[in-house]
């Protein structure tokens, strides 16, 4: 499987999605850009492992970090490896006594465990290619930052309109209705996406 390393890029609240948040990965030796939606359990405790802020009783996720630990196993790598009906799969590579195990995950748990342990993201690129988006190259990192904290903020249409600029658009809102989890609206914006590109996928 070809996979593409990540890094957390923002986490924000959407307010549209019923109290959800939208995570947003980046690809480190690249510039696309894949947001995820999870639950607010999930987000408060990624959020506050990256702040460093130790609650006073031990985390759901930190009671599975200091499990695996005391077995003597590590992570090794987490990976979001598929996209199925709208909804992100991932595994945690697990390697305990020699032996490696992979084990299904949902992707803000895994990566939960990922921020406790200092294990690498990964991402398939089958599913880059298909929920991924690039942002537009007339925005700043400042403009895409905003972007991430206000979910739903419109994108400045570009002066030049070219295939390029066009499916960048689309990349953005497609971005958006995913965080609004407006999944018919993505489909859409989605197929009109691999229209552009020649993607039958």
């Amino acid at each position: 499987m070809n996979k593409i390393q990540v890094e957390i890029l923002g986490l924000s609240a959407s307010p549209s999605a019923g109290g959800a948040y939208a995570l947003l990965l980046k690809e480190i030796y690249g510039v696309r850009r894949l947001p995820i939606i999870i639950g607010q359990f999930e987000a408060q405790s990624i959020a506050l492992e990256m702040e460093g802020i130790k609650p006073p009783r031990p985390l759901t996720h930190d009671l599975m970090k200091n499990v695996i630990e005391n077995l003597g196993g590590t992570i090794s790598e987490v990976i979001i490896n598929e996209l199925r009906e709208n909804t992100f799969y991932a595994k945690i590579i697990l390697e305990i006594s020699s032996m490696t195990n992979e084990i299904d995950s949902r992707p803000s748990d895994a990566i939960a465990l990922a921020v406790r342990t200092g294990a690498p993201l990964y991402v398939s690129e089958d599913v880059m290619k298909i929920a991924a988006f690039v942002p537009s190259s007339e925005e700043s990192e400042e403009e895409i930052n905003s972007a991430i904290d206000t979910p739903g903020t419109e994108h400045k249409t570009p002066k030049k309109s070219t295939p390029e600029t066009r499916l960048a658009q689309l990349q953005n809102l497609l971005r958006e209705a995913i965080e609004k989890e407006d999944y018919e609206r993505a489909v859409k914006l989605r197929d009109e996406i691999n229209r552009l590109t020649g993607n039958s996928n």
